[in-house]
């Protein structure tokens, strides 16, 4: 019976050493531009968000709002576990160049930074998970794994040695750049629908929420849940955190296979992101999704039962 080593082929970007050039070593790179030298900006924008989420009570709420508030919650969160996820971190499926853009837009809409820097990040996480040189382990704490390891400057600049395959091309090196054009866009696109309420609740809690939604896997996934799979890090499953991240919360199934598409493994582990890449799959927008093999996941010996 094949191993998972055998199966899945070690992660994208983990042959590099560490030891040659520690992280926060490293100079700041190109891939970045001015943003990796001003991270004041990113403070104040990041807090400032959050902060402007009261307008709630200035503005009041419509049906509108709240449609606007859905939609623009749940597109970003796709780009997030769909595209930022399992495509540019993962490469579980195949996609066109132009199909690749889009989700990379989408991804980057979500106000958490470009696609190289996101999924290089990601990478170092599976290497490192829950061990020194893991950028979010909440072994560090629940508030670092959280929010702040994003203000930890160890992790500002964009791992272009962990994202070779897709740093090639421009207009994912551009977007990696410019990533404060996408939510820009999406700010004066819900301005535009919605006025002063659908600017409000269409981007201002919208991204608050996504925010907050997708950081749970990095904070709460590695301690809320079951164990299935005796992986080397602390990842579980969560049904509850599944529901909310659309699939994600699957976290110990994934850390097992990194290589699926699928991280839901039994009919009842609810993934939407899944069914929503079936159904793009379905229209021809992407294709190959790598699934675990069936007699792996069943195999009695390579399962845990773990309460958390």
């Amino acid at each position: 019976m094949a191993t998972p080593a055998e199966v899945f082929p070690p992660q994208l970007g983990t042959d590099v050493d560490e030891s040659v050039q520690p992280i926060s070593a490293r100079p700041s790179v190109d891939a970045d531009g001015v943003w990796a030298q001003q991270r004041w900006i990113s403070r104040t924008l990041y807090w400032g968000i959050h902060a402007a989420c009261v307008l709630v009570f200035v503005v009041g709420v419509s049906t509108g709002d709240l449609v606007l508030l859905a939609a623009t919650f749940w597109a970003r969160l796709f780009g997030i576990t769909g595209g930022y996820h399992r495509y540019f971190s993962h490469k579980t499926y195949k996609t066109s160049r132009v199909f690749q853009f889009v989700l990379a837009w989408l991804g980057a809409s979500s106000v958490q930074k470009g696609p190289l820097w996101w999924a290089a990040n990601h990478r170092l996480h599976h290497r490192k998970s829950d061990q020194p040189g893991d950028p979010h382990s909440p072994n560090d704490g629940f508030w670092y794994s959280h929010t702040g390891w994003i203000f930890d400057g160890r992790w500002d600049v964009t791992r272009v040695d962990l994202i070779e395959d897709f740093n090639q091309y421009p207009e994912l090196r551009w977007l990696n750049r410019w990533h404060i054009v996408p939510p820009v866009v999406l700010a004066l696109l819900c301005l535009w629908i919605g006025g002063w309420s659908g600017g409000v609740w269409g981007f201002l809690v919208s991204t608050t929420l996504l925010w907050h939604s997708t950081y749970t896997i990095n904070s709460l996934a590695h301690r809320m849940g079951r164990r299935r799979y005796p992986t080397h890090d602390d990842s579980r499953n969560s049904l509850l955190l599944a529901l909310l991240t659309w699939g994600e919360g699957w976290h110990n199934n994934h850390h097992f296979f990194q290589g699926s598409t699928r991280q839901g493994f039994f009919w009842w582990e609810i993934d939407i992101t899944y069914y929503v890449l079936r159904s793009l799959q379905a229209v021809g927008l992407v294709w190959d999704m790598r699934e675990p093999p069936q007699a792996l996941i069943n195999d009695p010996k390579r399962r845990i039962q773990a309460a958390s």
